[in-house]
């Protein structure tokens, strides 16, 4: 069920990454949703879904959106990694973790970004989207501290439910 409800999220979050983000530009930071809830889900609920968010997720934005097939997925697969990482080697903290590790891996899917796509193009020209990688992931901590505590909470409400009583 709760792989499911990561692949309709990822699509969900992928259409609001495509459609209204660009609205949301504060300077040059836009919100990654995708990469967002993709680490909190890996950190809090498990590995599975995150990857699911990140793939679904990742695919659909590089066909909607002018980018080369597979780049975004990819480097979001990366994030995805490193959060679960940053998930075991954290131990303490429900809320903090995931907010932690969103502001942490944003800053290195942005750089994964830049240089996977910066590849595909003949010059290799860094300074305009190195100035947008530390806001874009304030922005993306920003969100995470507004999404983090309903996931943990919503995921706190399942697994008391599936508890056996004895």
């Amino acid at each position: 069920m709760s792989l499911t409800i990561a692949a309709v999220g990822a699509v969900a979050a992928a259409l609001f990454d495509t459609s209204i983000a660009p609205y949301l530009r504060i300077g040059g930071a836009q919100p990654d949703l995708v990469l967002v809830f993709a680490v909190i889900w890996t950190v809090v609920v498990g590995f599975e879904g995150g990857v699911i968010w990140a793939f679904v997720g990742g695919l659909l934005i590089d066909l909607l959106a002018p980018r080369p097939l597979g780049s975004t997925a990819f480097a979001l697969l990366l994030t995805v990694g490193v959060a679960a990482l940053l998930g075991r080697l954290m131990v303490r903290g429900r809320y903090a973790r995931p907010v932690i590790a969103v502001f942490v891996c944003s800053l290195m899917y942005s750089t994964l970004y830049l240089l996977i796509t910066r590849a595909f193009e003949s010059s290799f020209p860094m300074d305009d989207g190195v100035a947008a990688i530390v806001p874009t992931a304030t922005l993306n901590t920003i969100f995470a501290c507004l999404i983090a505590p309903i996931v943990v909470r919503l995921h706190e409400r399942s697994a008391e439910r599936e508890r056996v009583d004895w």
